[in-house]
């Protein structure tokens, strides 16, 4: 089984609901956006990244698209599309990572993806406790979406 605790609107999904995936969030809402498109956030359970309701050891893959937002307005269309950090980041963002890696088997992958047009990938990944195994590297001036693979031994 796969995880995606931060599931969001599933944009990067080819498939938006596959047998194998369990897709949860904190949000579940729907909302009209500045250009008029429909967004529909309504994950299969509604959860919190930093606790998650599963026991350890459960999935074979995480995916892992946490909110990447520090600064957004309260109705701005990112902050509804991605969601937004509040409080301390470095402490919601450990424990998600945290969380990710505990309901994951050993040998299970996590897929992390961070956006760091405000925050850089390097804070990021310095909060988990295993170190990446791969990823692709910034190419271009406006590449600041980032793929990232963790694999749990």
């Amino acid at each position: 089984m796969i995880l995606d605790p931060t599931c969001g609107s599933k944009m990067f999904w080819f498939d938006k609901n596959p047998d194998n995936v369990v897709f949860g969030d904190i949000r579940h809402e729907t909302h009209i956006l500045c250009d008029g498109r429909k967004l529909i956030i309504h994950p299969d359970i509604q959860l919190d990244f930093t606790a998650l309701p599963f026991q350890g050891n459960q999935f074979s893959m995480v995916v892992f698209d946490p909110p990447h937002l520090e600064h957004a307005g309260p109705q701005g269309w990112q902050r509804l599309k991605y969601g937004s950090l509040s409080g301390d980041w470095h402490t919601i963002l450990t424990q998600g990572f945290s969380e990710c890696f505990r309901v994951l088997i050993s040998g299970g992958t996590l897929i992390f993806k961070w956006n760091e047009t405000q925050i850089k990938v390097s804070e990021i990944t310095a909060l988990a406790k295993i170190k990446p195994l791969f990823g692709h590297k910034r190419v271009g001036k406006s590449a600041d979406t980032h793929w990232i693979c963790f694999l749990k031994s």
